[in-house]
């Protein structure tokens, strides 16, 4: 029977998954095959399962995280991510890797529901997986090169020593500008071109090889491998000693039986109801007085926390006007600051026709924008325009739209010191 069973989970809106079966060496045993989660679970009964997600649906990340380990570590993450995150920490599942010699530690976020989704459906197929992780942290690094892979409409981009990143784009020319491999046509200043290795099916080079030649001469060099049996045996070769991190941690864990651990602590759990209840009953007088206070002083200190930081959602009001305020002195803002790059801003919109800005935040002498725009050259326009008012705008990604793009831009002055 074969040692390990890798497969990839079904992307959203497909049904039929992939498999191949692998040795403890990493090597295939068989050739890949496809079809519904029940015919793998058929070819792995005694077999350990190794799952790989749609890095479509994880954001992968690289915070500097402070000492610790365990719980308190794993506290410290929706803080260090807050700037990246767009749902309630809640709803978020936070894994953590192994901390880098350059202090940084990698860290993987994943909706729960979509993780609870995949594990519910691998179970029902009888599948019980050892780990899922992301799809493009299985791709090869190279020292001296970028690895490319292209499938379909997505392009994998990782360089030396860096988490790698996906971006979902057509056509191939756009997705390089974005993923910042080539330098776009419309900035004017120099970049130096990145030495490439390509992967790609047979079917999808048919599709893209014409615009990778048209770009030749944007890299230092370009090396095409076709993955003649797909990318599911390419990407096997990395799970033997991957380091990529494990989504399936803290309560996801393998193993977790949460109907005997409540089982085991339902008695106590009882008891503990039955006391606060009588704590409640016996104290009802005093809280029905105290309850009129308490909505007065709710009310003043959300008018205070909402006309100070109007665009942060009121948790914790004193630690976060706090940190708000360490923050600002840290980094010297000043509001002449603040102004300069509203000037910027207001004044590259006003050139750029049907362009709008959703969101900002500012930090850090750094303006932080969400912008929809009607194109990627539009995008490429306001920073141009931003560009030349004495700013510096860099497109942190983009999204297409069915009526555009949706970007994020980080805009600092030439003191201010780079977010990542």
């Amino acid at each position: 029977m074969p040692q390990t069973l890798l497969l990839r989970l079904p992307s959203p809106g497909q049904e039929e998954t992939e498999w191949l079966a692998m040795d403890d060496a990493g090597e295939s045993e068989t050739t890949r095959q496809r079809g519904s989660l029940t015919l793998a679970a058929a070819v792995s009964r005694n077999g350990k399962v190794v799952a790989l997600a749609p890095a479509t649906q994880v954001l992968l990340a690289e915070p500097e995280l402070p000492p610790g380990a365990g719980l308190k570590l794993a506290r410290a993450v929706p803080f260090a991510l807050e700037e990246q995150l767009t749902e309630d920490i809640d709803q978020l599942s936070f894994a953590i890797g192994r901390r880098r010699v350059n202090g940084t530690t990698p860290v993987a976020v994943v909706s729960r529901t979509v993780l609870q989704g995949w594990l519910s459906d691998l179970t029902a197929a009888g599948l019980e997986p050892l780990a899922i992780y992301p799809d493009i942290s299985l791709m090869p690094e190279n020292p001296t090169q970028t690895v490319l892979w292209l499938e379909g409409g997505r392009l994998a981009v990782r360089r030396p020593g860096a988490l790698p990143f996906a971006v979902e784009l057509s056509p191939v020319s756009e997705a390089l500008v974005v993923a910042g491999v080539i330098p776009d046509p419309l900035d004017t200043a120099p970049k130096v071109p990145e030495s490439v290795v390509l992967y790609v099916t047979r079917e999808d080079w048919a599709h893209a090889q014409r615009g990778f030649e048209d770009l030749a001469e944007k890299f230092e060099s370009l090396k095409v491998q076709l993955l003649a049996d797909g990318p599911l045996p390419w990407l096997a070769r990395g799970v033997a000693g991957t380091e990529a991190v494990n989504l399936l941690q803290g309560e996801f864990a393998r193993g977790t039986d949460f109907g005997a651990r409540w089982r085991q602590w339902r008695t106590a759990a009882l008891l503990a109801v039955g006391l606060l209840v009588v704590h409640v009953t016996a104290q009802s007088l005093q809280i029905r007085q105290a309850k009129h206070e308490e909505a007065a002083l709710d009310g003043q200190i959300a008018n205070i926390f909402a006309a100070a930081m109007p665009a942060e959602v009121m948790q914790d009001p004193r630690r976060q006007m706090q940190a708000r305020l360490d923050r600002i002195r840290k980094s010297g803002t000043s509001p002449e600051d603040f102004l300069r790059s509203l000037k910027a801003l207001s004044g590259a919109v006003a050139v750029v026709p049907k362009t709008e800005i959703e969101a900002f935040s500012y930090r850090e002498n750094s303006l932080d924008l969400k912008v929809t725009a009607p194109s990627l050259a539009a995008i490429s326009q306001l920073s141009q325009l931003i560009g030349k008012q004495g700013m510096t705008a860099e497109i942190q990604s983009s999204t297409p739209l069915a009526n555009g793009v949706e970007a994020h831009i980080q805009l600092r002055g030439h003191a201010a010191r780079v977010r990542k």
